[in-house]
């Protein structure tokens, strides 16, 4: 037997909180010894970048730590409008950072976490606005990836993520608005589902009506599935409410599937370069799911193909920039300016300024009649999609935005890299990551599978059957 945190790194949510339920250990001696490695090991990694870990002590320890399914596991929320009371939220922002604006409430989100009993002990890094897909903000520097520290985590959740696949904690929040779930999960090698809108409330604060949702990034199938089933549902005031499960997500870890008609996509549709490895992962994913016994063949919604859709998505994307900016500005009572905001920020924020609520409406009106033609396929007979998650290996530290003069660059460089995950915000449909290749070099590379919405159920049985055909818990990171 070695220490506490050595004992505990490896194992899943699920566990750690079996260990207190049955108690071997205490929230206190959990939560500690993910203290102990974080404080071993981040400096290397920089995930957490707000701690608050004397809180977290005196809630661990506190008989009134709330006695959900989670009781006593340590857990991390990421800097980006999850509210926490009594604990700041900077957003990835230098201004917020400075000031350290303190939150009044939970969000109903994290209200619920704490209901579960996750001792909540910090944030994870993100970047500015969750608006590009690494995370290197200027605010807290760049989060590096624990299977290689020269590589990106990932972004937005890459902070999340890291943290996660460094072994510090075994599950954390994480949110997504064109990928920023699964694009970490990939560069990271687990697993990340973003659930159906609708499927848990980000209420009070935003609009659930939007491209982002919320949930984890998590080592196994069945953690992100037990954290489901303690989160999901709708919030006071909410109007978009994903049909209700018909039983318990963790009850469809293990259930057979059944006989599943599955398309997959191979290239991207829009004629943009796939790397090989991200390739070579689909058509693996695509012969283990034939040996499982489902029907798999080469197919995809067509609209996929469409050029147009990325201004569509842009479009409501820069405006979400522009409004995020403004909530900035009421959390530190003033307007910002460009020295405050990252440049990519600050000029999307202008380019949704100069357009129209026409403008917008009309890509607001072209992102529904896509989110139809997309579920449309599904409709037609097909069960699942599988597609690469990310188009190339994480790039290296610094190359994302490698272009000073052009404030623009990063967005760029995202819409070649990460062009299969977007689409599922726009359609709001529930997409889930798994590390389902590995390069000779020991890199992860996620495989997508994209399910009808509300069938999130769907997606965990065939997560889960493929995590046991093809597992990844005893991979570690060179790390520690």
């Amino acid at each position: 037997m070695g220490s506490i945190a050595d004992d505990t790194r490896w194992l899943d949510a699920t566990d750690q909180a079996a260990l207190v339920r049955q108690g071997e250990l205490s929230p206190l001696e959990l939560l500690d010894a993910a203290i102990e490695r974080i404080e071993a090991g981040d400096a290397a990694i920089n995930a957490v970048v707000l701690r608050w870990f004397d809180a977290a002590r005196e809630a661990a320890a506190s008989p009134d730590l709330p006695d959900g399914p989670f009781r006593g596991v340590p857990f991390l929320l990421k800097d980006l409008w999850a509210h926490f009371a009594g604990q700041p939220l900077t957003n990835g922002n230098r201004a917020l950072a400075a000031s350290r604006p303190v939150s009044g409430t939970d969000t109903t989100l994290v209200g619920r976490y704490r209901s579960a009993g996750l001792v909540i002990a910090g944030r994870t890094n993100s970047p500015e606005l969750g608006s590009v897909p690494v995370t290197e903000p200027l605010a807290y520097g760049p989060t590096r990836n624990p299977w290689d520290l020269d590589r990106t985590p990932g972004g937005s959740s890459g902070g999340a993520a890291a943290a996660v696949a460094a072994g510090f904690v075994p599950v954390a929040h994480a949110s997504d608005g064109g990928g920023s779930i699964r694009i970490p999960a990939s560069c990271c090698g687990l697993v990340g589902l973003k659930p159906s809108q609708g499927r848990i409330t980000t209420g009070p604060h935003r609009a659930e009506s939007g491209l982002g949702v919320e949930h984890c990034v998590s080592r196994t199938v069945r953690d992100t599935a037990h954290l489901l089933d303690a989160t999901a549902g709708p919030g006071v005031g909410d109007s978009v409410l994903a049909p209700a499960p018909a039983r318990p997500y963790a009850d469809e870890v293990g259930a057979d599937p059944g006989r599943l008609r599955i398309g997959f996509l191979d290239h991207d549709p829009r004629g943009l370069p796939l790397e090989p490895e991200c390739a070579a992962g689909v058509r693996a994913t695509v012969t283990l799911l034939e040996s499982l016994g489902h029907t798999v063949e080469a197919g995809f919604p067509a609209v996929l193909g469409d050029t147009s859709m990325a201004g569509r998505f842009m479009a409501q994307w820069a405006t979400n920039m522009a409004t995020g900016i403004a909530a900035f500005g009421e959390m530190l009572g003033r307007d910002l300016g460009p020295d405050d905001v990252e440049p990519v920020n600050w000029a999307q924020a202008e380019f949704a300024r100069h357009q129209s609520a026409v403008d917008l409406a009309t890509a607001q009106a072209a992102i529904a009649a896509f989110r139809r033609q997309v579920q449309q396929w599904w409709a037609d007979g097909f069960d699942l999609l599988v597609t690469p998650t990310v188009a190339e290996l994480p790039p290296r530290i610094g190359e994302h935005d490698a272009m000073p003069d052009d404030p623009m660059a990063g967005m760029k460089r995202a819409g070649r890299w990460v062009a299969f995950t977007g689409a599922f915000n726009m359609s709001g449909q529930p997409a889930i990551s798994l590390p389902l290749h590995w390069t000779a070099e020991g890199l992860p590379v996620g495989v997508q599978l994209v399910a009808a919405y509300g069938r999130e159920d769907l997606l965990i049985r065939v997560a889960s059957q493929l995590e046991a055909a093809a597992p990844w818990a005893h991979r570690r990171p060179p790390i520690g």
